[in-house]
């Protein structure tokens, strides 16, 4: 599986790289598209949350591009300062998906519930997993059983990765259902929401396909030392 599994992770780069490249450049064009309503990231999250009932929620401005999310454990909506500030599409999209992750913890999105309770796990994971991993490989004939090891802390990574999808998908259609149902945006403002948002939303597909791949080539990996 060695050469299928470079051809197949060759390909999953390259798709995470035109993917990333064209979010690049979508948010860049929808950041043009100013709002003919005038709101700011800021205004847009805090009316997303008052709509939805959620008084206990703030929204706060963090340093650095593409550092927006939500924050269950302190329930702060964090947007980078750009988003936090500007008044176009791509700023009410990106308010209004993290506002959407509030919503969700608000409701107990169970998919939610269940990625934060894999947080942790996966915390602990990310600082040993790979040493394992690289480990269990050169001690395969000898003691397969740390690969087992590492393949099922990679799994936790890779579950985490899988669950990740609907959560994301879902707040951005909460977020997008909102702006619509609210006639925040224009139409044109509003294609140009959903355009980024979708973008935005195929690089945890490509991330969750990627780490699938991985762990089928350690599980590839450690069936073969089995056999041997």
């Amino acid at each position: 599986m060695g050469m299928s599994y470079l051809i197949l992770a060759g390909g999953i780069m390259l798709a995470s790289w035109l993917v990333s490249s064209t979010l690049k450049s979508k948010f860049e064009f929808y950041s043009k598209l100013h709002l003919q309503n005038g709101m700011s990231g800021r205004e847009i999250a805090e009316k997303m949350l008052a709509d939805h009932g959620i008084r206990d929620v703030r929204v706060i401005s963090v340093e650095g591009q593409l550092t927006d999310h939500y924050n269950p454990a302190d329930k702060t909506v964090n947007l980078s300062e750009a988003v936090y500030n500007q008044r176009n599409a791509a700023a009410a999209a990106v308010a209004a998906h993290e506002c959407g992750h509030a919503v969700q913890h608000a409701t107990a999105y169970s998919m939610l519930t269940l990625r934060s309770q894999l947080v942790p796990i996966v915390n602990v994971a990310s600082s040993y997993m790979q040493w394992i991993l690289l480990a269990g490989i050169f001690m395969i004939n000898s003691f397969p059983a740390l690969l087992l090891i590492g393949i099922v802390i990679f799994a936790a990574t890779t579950l985490f990765s899988i669950v990740t999808l609907p959560v994301e998908y879902d707040a951005s259609n909460r977020a997008l259902a909102w702006l619509e149902n609210k006639r925040m945006l224009t139409q044109q403002e509003q294609a140009g929401a959903k355009d980024a948002l979708k973008w935005a939303a195929r690089t945890y597909v490509v991330a969750a396909l990627g780490s699938i791949a991985t762990l089928l080539y350690y599980i590839s990996i450690y069936m073969g030392g089995r056999r041997n």
